[in-house]
């Protein structure tokens, strides 16, 4: 089940948060079938955007960091999730490789990774730490600021398998979303368990993609639920052949930053909703919180256009962004310490296993807040139940309010495992 979580956001529970506590039976069933058909991404991370009026995901991200933000009380329920998660994979487990980023130098990264190994050890497993970073030649140990230590070991390549020196994993868990493409080193690996897939890497995926499918899934809950997929859906265009960077392609982006403005336009008219609305401009290929515009209205896009082109053309690691996501925006009503804030829901195998509110007081309810200057609240347990209370009052039980966080959380993870299994390059084709 769910963790219900308290919240920032309080006064009365909106209609569709109504809605969905009353059907939860029904959502329940609904994920439980879904699960016996599909599989759900190792473990997953969803920014989760509350407008009041509107509750959508704006991100999920595969190789999830960012563990060292869930509180005591949350671990015991990540160690449930992964021991599922491996049972599934590889019931006689013993050993686990786990594989970080290549920022050997990021302390905040590695409370992380000490984290994730934490979890997997209390779940009965040998865990050790193996880098790919070319700049980790020998055992390195990096001190952290709790007072803990993460040591890197260089991975070493066999011919079949993929280790470290005296330490044989049947199971790689990657935490390195590969932006900068697959190493070789990773590559024709047939004896281990990898998880992730390396197709779930950066330089595979596309959040057009992702968004496609979670279109698909948000139509069908809307359908059980009885209410407009808009509600749990941000609407979104796509420019391929946008090179911004070059300058190239800024009539293919106006064009359609005009059309999904009008949509928006029209689903504000429907709803009475007195709000400005806006759209977002990335990069389709992920950007972690680097080269993200707002825009407001298709003609700001001349203003703008220099702006979009530094912003746009450097994601990390270098890579140039072509390819460009147009997406809905949705405002953040949530608050915490007079600050922005937005939840963020992390979940393992099928389970939603805790969150954190990102929060940034330079930021606008409109804008990017997964940027420099961020940080982090845990969302702490709400003492007194940790389910949904029928029957209770709207907006008086904050394990209410959480619950819907879990409901959008889980159906992107969803829209995740359709996303892979849709671009699994060994995936068997029936004619």
């Amino acid at each position: 089940m769910v963790p219900h979580l308290v919240t920032a956001l309080t006064g009365p529970i909106n209609e569709l948060e109504q809605r969905v506590l009353d059907s939860m039976p029904a959502i329940e069933r609904w994920f439980r079938l879904e699960w016996m058909e599909h599989t759900p991404p190792f473990y997953s991370s969803v920014d989760v955007r509350n407008a009041g009026f509107k509750l959508a995901p704006v991100d999920t991200n595969l190789f999830p960091g960012g563990w060292n933000n869930l509180t005591p009380e949350m671990l015991p329920l990540a160690v449930q999730a992964a021991m599922a998660a491996i049972e599934k994979i590889c019931p006689e487990a013993r050993n686990l490789l786990l594989i970080p980023e290549n920022h050997s130098g990021n302390t905040f990264y590695l409370s992380s990774v000490a984290q994730l190994r934490r979890i997997f050890h209390m779940a009965g497993l040998n865990v050790r730490i193996g880098s790919i970073d070319p700049a980790i030649k020998k055992t390195t140990t990096v001190e952290l600021p709790n007072g803990e230590s993460v040591t890197l070991e260089p991975v070493i390549r066999g011919k079949r398998r993929l280790g470290v020196k005296d330490f044989d994993p049947c199971t790689i868990l990657l935490n390195n979303d590969l932006r900068a493409g697959v190493p070789g080193i990773l590559e024709d690996i047939h004896e281990q368990y990898l998880l992730p897939p390396l197709h779930a890497g950066r330089s595979t995926r596309r959040m057009s993609k992702h968004f496609k499918c979670y279109e698909e899934v948000a139509k069908r809950l809307g359908k059980l639920l009885g209410v407009d997929p808009w509600l749990i859906n941000p609407l979104f265009e796509k420019c391929g052949e946008a090179k911004l960077a070059e300058g190239v392609g800024m009539e293919c982006l106006s064009t359609n930053v005009d059309a999904l403005l009008t949509k928006i336009r029209r689903k504000y008219k429907e709803y009475g909703i007195k709000e400005k609305p806006f759209v977002v401009v990335k990069a389709d290929n992920g950007t972690h919180g680097m080269g993200i515009v707002t825009v407001r209205d298709a003609k700001d896009l001349e203003a703008l256009s220099l702006k979009v082109q530094s912003k746009m053309s450097g994601t990390r690691d270098g890579q140039p962004a072509c390819d460009i996501l147009i997406q809905e925006g949705v405002l953040t009503k949530e608050r915490m310490h007079d600050a922005v804030a937005e939840p963020v829901v992390y979940m393992m195998d099928r389970y939603v296993v805790g969150g954190f509110y990102r929060i940034h007081a330079d930021r606008g309810v409109d804008e990017n807040l997964d940027a420099p200057g961020s940080s982090f609240v845990p969302l702490a347990f709400e003492q007194s139940a940790r389910l949904p209370q029928p029957g209770i009052k709207p907006g008086a039980s904050a394990p209410n309010r959480f619950y819907m966080y879990g409901v959008v959380g889980r159906l992107a993870m969803l829209a995740a495992s359709y996303e892979l299994e849709a671009t699994d390059p060994n995936a068997e084709v029936y004619e």
